[in-house]
């Protein structure tokens, strides 16, 4: 018998229809795993989010690229809150809790932007392959600063800071190299970023490469953005005030990107240190933004 399955394509980190990331986000309680990742290899978007039942929490959210399933994924998240939204079943001012391979992510929405909770991933200091990296990426060593070191999340992202936005613009990845890189499994995913932005009041701009998941450029990309507070903060380019003995100072930023590559998005980064510390966790980390519907359909299968 033949299937039919709702499905929205939404773009994110945006307020403005073909800026941002754009998403598939469909319910998908009647399908199977092989549906689930033929549905996203038809999509042919950077990830399509399939919500269904959960015990544990709200809804189970899972990720596809057109390749594989992924751990987890900012833009399609924000994209999901949108199409709860659009459906009814999200409220203005209140939240809502995903059960996702990365464990239960607490979301809400307020009454303009949507909030995702990311995990804040340990990371350290990366010096292995660093010439051959920068080959593959087409980073010229005077473009860094050598005082600033390469970081690895603990997921596998891999960050890299330029000391110039014309050096990220200029940026010609060769993408087999980089996948050839990739699986060596050291990392499987790259962030390049600098300081200096398009906009007066943004903190970075970014670009976000991912040829081990299928994904060559990632146009906006809400994993990247939210780790990157804190690579920041580790790397000494966020300046806390001084605060009272014992209490630590929120901190919220926004970071640009995906303007190089015609879908301009923007995010937004809250970091708060003193919350959710028990269990040896290090304080919350959210990221928001806005999100619109540009496609509504049927999927027949």
């Amino acid at each position: 018998m033949q299937k039919k399955l709702n499905i929205y394509q939404i773009d994110a980190f945006t307020k403005h229809p073909f800026q941002g990331n754009s998403a598939g986000v469909a319910f998908g309680d009647s399908l199977t795993k092989p549906e689930m990742q033929l549905i996203a290899r038809e999509m042919n978007l950077a990830e399509t989010a399939f919500l269904s039942k959960s015990d544990k929490a709200d809804y189970n959210l899972r990720w596809f690229t057109p390749t594989t399933e992924v751990e987890l994924c900012g833009h399609a998240t924000i994209a999901s809150l949108h199409f709860l939204s659009e459906e009814g079943l999200l409220k203005k001012n209140s939240s809502v809790n995903f059960d996702t391979l990365s464990g239960i992510l607490k979301c809400y929405r307020d009454d303009e932007k949507y909030f995702m909770q990311i995990p804040v991933f340990s990371m350290k200091e990366y010096s292995k392959n660093r010439d051959a990296i920068l080959s593959a990426l087409d980073i010229n060593k005077s473009a860094l600063d050598e005082s600033v070191p390469f970081i690895l999340l603990k997921n596998g992202y891999l960050y890299i800071y330029v000391k110039k936005i014309t050096a990220l613009k200029n940026l010609k990845p060769d993408f087999k190299a980089l996948l050839k890189l990739s699986n060596q499994k050291d990392f499987n995913a790259v962030t390049v970023f600098t300081l200096e932005t398009l906009e007066t009041g943004n903190f970075a701009h970014l670009r976000f490469f991912a040829p081990y998941f299928g994904i060559d450029e990632d146009p906006v990309t809400g994993s990247a953005n939210g780790p990157l507070l804190l690579v920041l903060k580790k790397l000494g380019f966020i300046k806390e005030k001084g605060m009272p003995a014992g209490k630590a100072e929120e901190i919220s930023l926004t970071f640009e990107q995906g303007d190089f590559i015609g879908r301009k998005g923007r995010v937004s980064v809250k970091y708060s240190p003193d919350k959710n510390l028990q269990a040896g966790k290090v304080g919350e980390l959210y990221i928001s933004g806005n999100a619109v519907t540009v496609l509504k359909g049927d999927l027949l299968f």
